[in-house]
């Protein structure tokens, strides 16, 4: 790849790492920014350079605009990869990356713009004749509307912030009383965390499926799907562990599916790699959730089935080549699980700092994509994620057996983790069953976490 000699990562821990292997592979030169809590970070002496950008605090470092340009520039780094987080769906970092002429591994600016707003995004999905949760498509301006609206469409409801995200500035609403409690607090909230204080309402589907599918598509209009992940074990909007395919679907509702997510895409003249997501209901119908303009944490498992590396074929479209492949030539193979490793009381959540004192990994058969090696601090600042666990298998059985015994051969001491939490949810007969909704650890409180 002739077009970058060099590659700035604005981002940190595990995705600066996967993002340096790819460029080390690719013959590209890496650039990596840090901050006073990462001075020690593995992926500091990974890359060709690295250069400090400020305090641990990510608002004085990683998401600090101006410094990245300024380190970008005084590097001469060709182009800019976010990663995932931080700066990587802000519209203004992306404005601010063509004006000093370097490139942005992503979609434009405008592109990010418009699927940041979640009605946006509804307005755009509808035109392409992909169907959007029931709901509101303008912003709601005070609760006397939201109370109207809401005995239109009918409870249990979902308040949301049109510009949220990872769960925060979403409210469930069981009736009125609920709806005027939580108004305007929800729009403070949005107002405060993302500079927006624009909310709407959309039906509440109980124990729906969260399904994704990855895109990619280059600048001359080719648009390829690879296939769909099943994500719905969360816990607080947040995913815990991922898996392709999803054992819910049939080949005629993938088929469909997919389609979807194409039409989705095309719609808005999306480049580079993203994903669109789904919820379905107990019914089988599916609706637009949301986009994500980025790489996503559990990309590794779309990699595994279908054997491309998507940080190359990111790096490939922003260099203004043209995919070289052809849906037809995509082919998912077997099948393929994440489980996300956490530093945190398994019980509670909470995050659990401090030095990694021993990590103990197996070696055969299994991917680990870590921000740590033993001897590496978890910080309080920043996700406690301590890396991604991948196995693939040529059935599901086969790779829930893989994932088993990965699990139990781990041993990570010096901070609480989530690990028991995973053994629990892949030895659970309804995981193992492949019928399980975004309730599941809600509704296995009991099992999951006390075994």
């Amino acid at each position: 790849m002739g077009y970058f000699k060099k590659v700035l990562i604005a981002n940190r821990g595990e995705i600066a790492r996967r993002i340096i292997r790819t460029c080390n592979k690719e013959g590209i030169q890496t650039v990596a920014v840090y901050s006073e809590a990462d001075a020690e970070a593995p992926y500091v002496s990974e890359a060709t350079e690295a250069v400090c950008i400020g305090p641990a605090q990510a608002k004085k470092s990683y998401l600090d605009i101006e410094k990245v340009i300024q380190v970008a520039k005084e590097t001469h780094a060709d182009a800019i990869h976010p990663g995932y987080g931080f700066l990587s769906e802000n519209p203004e970092f992306v404005r601010r990356c063509e004006e000093e002429n370097i490139v942005f591994i992503g979609p434009t600016a405008e592109t990010i713009h418009i699927m940041g707003s979640k009605l946006e995004a509804r307005t755009q999905m509808q035109k392409a004749g992909v169907r959007v949760v029931p709901g509101t498509d303008k912003s709601i301006e005070s609760v006397d509307e939201a109370l109207l609206i809401a005995n239109d469409l009918g409870y249990p409801l979902m308040l949301k912030a049109s510009a949220g995200g990872g769960g925060i500035g979403m409210k469930l609403v069981q009736d009125d009383a609920e709806l005027i409690k939580v108004f305007d607090a929800t729009k403070q909230q949005a107002n405060s965390f993302f500079s927006d204080g624009t909310v709407f309402l959309e039906k509440w589907i109980s124990k729906p499926r969260h399904i994704e599918v990855q895109i990619v598509a280059d600048t001359y209009g080719n648009v390829l799907h690879l296939f769909e992940r099943e994500c719905s074990v969360q816990r607080r909007n947040q995913k815990v562990l991922e898996e392709s395919p999803s054992p819910f679907l049939n080949e005629t509702l993938r088929k469909e599916l997919l389609e979807a997510a194409i039409r989705g895409v095309k719609q808005i003249d999306y480049t580079n790699v993203g994903t669109m997501e789904f919820i379905f209901d107990e019914n089988q119908n599916f609706y637009f959730l949301e986009m994500n303009t980025r790489l996503q944490v559990e990309h590794p498992i779309t990699e595994e089935i279908t054997g491309l590396d998507l940080v190359e074929l990111q790096l490939k479209i922003a260099a203004k080549e043209k995919l070289t492949i052809t849906q037809e030539e995509i082919n998912k193979t077997g099948h393929a699980i994440e489980c996300r490793l956490y530093a945190e009381d398994p019980n509670t959540f909470f995050p659990s700092p401090g030095v990694i004192s021993r990590l103990k990994l197996p070696e055969n058969d299994v991917r680990f994509d870590f921000g740590v090696i033993e001897g590496s601090a978890v910080t309080p600042y920043y996700d406690p994620m301590i890396g991604k666990i991948i196995v693939h298998g040529l059935t599901r059985d086969q790779a829930i057996t893989k994932m088993q015994r990965v699990l139990e051969e781990i041993d990570v001491q010096g901070v609480k983790t989530n690990l028991l939490l995973l053994k629990q949810i892949m030895k659970s007969n309804q995981f193992i069953s492949g019928n399980y909704t975004t309730q599941f650890l809600a509704e296995n409180k009991v099992q999951v976490l006390k075994g």
